[in-house]
Order: structure tokens, then sequence, then C-alpha cells
């Protein structure tokens, strides 16, 4: 096993992948949680990578139910699934010749219904860097304002921070065709709305999300990752976030947070970045109720006997604030 790059997964190579043959690989969801992109942060949460593994793996089930092509194969308990395995462009292996196929397409695809506390929407529209027009509004939003149509945005995938992209960059980047970037496209739609409706069955709110994916050796899109995962999708249950949004609000609000964007700019090596402060204590026992609670629920499966949703956004309200 060895890390996903600044990620809460590890990697098993089974088989490798050529240009012509698809690999196998497996992800191990590890209780790892990660903020203010600066990779795995000191705690882990207990519980919470083999959640996210059983979510990711009934959200794959569904979209293929739903008629959207995955990479997904199996689910190995407790926390690993394995799956169709692509060439992963590196930032240090030299360039990739993508037009050969049966590679990981090096763009994130992002999709927002609502725009919610935390949303990076209302910090780029504070900083200049968005303006309403862009995303199709007439003026600054409320925090929470529910968009009238989904607004898909791209990013790069493999920088240290990954940053927003126009539609332009993102089509060269992944070297797709026109009728290929535009089904990439539409299957986000797609994806975003078999997952908003699963959300809203369960009286929970999808607010946003991100999704990858790969090009196949015979020129398909074919989604990747882990779909509909509160590590890939913001989730709302009961005015609380359903993931790790909740810590990140708690960093800010004590002036805990890590500048790394600043770190970055100023040229400072990973390696020197200052450590985040642990949490405290109490908070892990909460979050990882949180996480199998949402899971359960998200799955229909009881496998940890998990307070109730309800109840568990409760309690990290109680312990950890909103």
């Amino acid at each position: 096993m060895m890390p996903v790059l600044h990620s809460t997964k590890n990697l098993e190579v089974i088989e490798p992948p050529t240009t012509s043959r698809k690999g196998v690989g497996r992800f191990e969801y590890t209780d790892n949680y990660t903020v203010f992109h600066f990779g795995p942060m000191p705690d882990q949460i207990p519980g919470k990578g083999e959640a996210i593994c059983h979510m990711a793996a009934f959200n794959f089930m569904m979209l293929e139910a739903a008629g959207v092509a995955t990479h997904f194969r199996r689910v190995i308990p407790p926390n690993r699934i394995e799956f169709d395995f692509a060439r992963v462009p590196h930032p240090d292996a030299g360039p990739l010749t993508l037009g050969e196929g049966n590679y990981l397409i090096p763009v994130q695809v992002l999709f927002r219904n609502e725009l919610p506390q935390g949303s990076s929407v209302h910090r780029r529209l504070a900083a200049g860097a968005l303006t309403p027009a862009e995303i199709g509004l007439c003026g600054i939003p409320a925090v929470g304002e529910t968009l009238k149509h989904p607004l898909i945005e791209y990013a790069t995938m493999l920088e240290d921070v990954n940053r927003f992209i126009g539609g332009s960059e993102a089509q060269r980047l992944a070297d797709l065709s026109d009728e290929q970037f535009r089904t990439m496209r539409d299957t986000t739609v797609k994806v975003n709305k078999v997952l908003t409706e699963h959300a809203h069955k369960l009286g929970l709110s999808h607010a946003d999300g991100k999704v990858e994916y790969l090009l196949s050796s015979d020129a398909r899109i074919v989604l990747a990752d882990s779909p509909g995962t509160p590590d890939e999708s913001r989730l709302m249950a009961y005015g609380m976030h359903c993931g790790k949004q909740v810590l990140r609000n708690w960093y800010v609000n004590n002036g805990l947070e890590i500048p790394v964007n600043r770190l970055i700019a100023d040229g400072v090596p990973r390696s020197q970045w200052p450590q985040p402060t642990p949490l405290p204590p109490e908070f892990l026992p909460v979050m990882s109720d949180l996480y199998r609670s949402l899971s359960e629920a998200w799955t229909g499966e009881r496998r940890w006997n998990a307070p109730n949703l309800q109840a568990a956004t409760q309690a990290v309200a109680r312990v950890i604030g909103q």
C-alpha cells in the first residue's frame, strides 16, 4: 500500500495498466481526514475509513444502475474497494502521452447546488477572483443560497494546491475532444442528479461535490474515485455539515488555520510547514459517530448501530460547534 498524494486513501496496485489494457487497483480508506490542502491532519477518526468505503461502494452501484460507467469492481470488507486502474499522470514523472488512452483525466469537475457556509464561492467572490455573472447570478449570493441550476466548475488535480480553471484550460489539460469533454460535463450533471435525489429522499442536503474520471483504452469517459462520500461531497443534515467542514470551522474559529497558500507562495517546503494543532480528544468519538451514522443512513445498512443522524449532528454541535 502507498498513500495517495495529500489524500486519505492508500493505493495498492494489483496489476499495472498499459495504454491498451486497464490495470487493477485497490483503495484502502483510512481514518485520516484533510483540511486546508495540508494533507492528513494529526488525528484519526475511528471508523471513518470503513464508513466512507461502504458509501463509495453503494454510490458506485447506484450510479451504475442509473447508466453511469464507473471504474468500480467490488468492495473488500472492511475498508477497501477494487477498481479498474488507469495510468496516472504524476508531476515528477514527466509528461504522460494522454492521446494513447487509458489514463486518469488530470482535472476535477465540481458541481454546486447550494452555497452554504464554507463554500469557496463566497471566499472567491469576496477576493474578486470570481464575479456573480460568471456563475449566473445577478448579485452577491447569501450564505446558504440555493442555485436555480447546478454550477459546473473545473480545477486542476496534480498541483500542490489545486486551482480553479476555465473550461478551455480544463479541456486542454484533459486532452479530450469536444465530444468527450461534453460527455464528461453531461455525466457530471447526471451523477449530481442521482446523488442529490438520493440525499433528498433521506432528508439531507447535497450542497456540492467533485468527481474525477478516467479515459478508457476505448475512449470512454468512466467515473472514478469516490463520488458522493463526505470526502468528495458536502452533505448537510439538520443544519450541520456531515463531515470535515465542522473541524475546519473549529480550526478557523480558534485561529489555528494553516496558511497553506502563503507557505507555497513563499516557497516553504512541505517538510518545513508548521504542524497543525491536534484536536481535543473529546471531538473524535462524536465525529466517529457522525461518519458512521451518515453511512448507515445513506446505505440503509446498520453496521455499527450508530446513533441516528439527528442525534449524531446534535452531539457534534454540542461538543464541537457549528
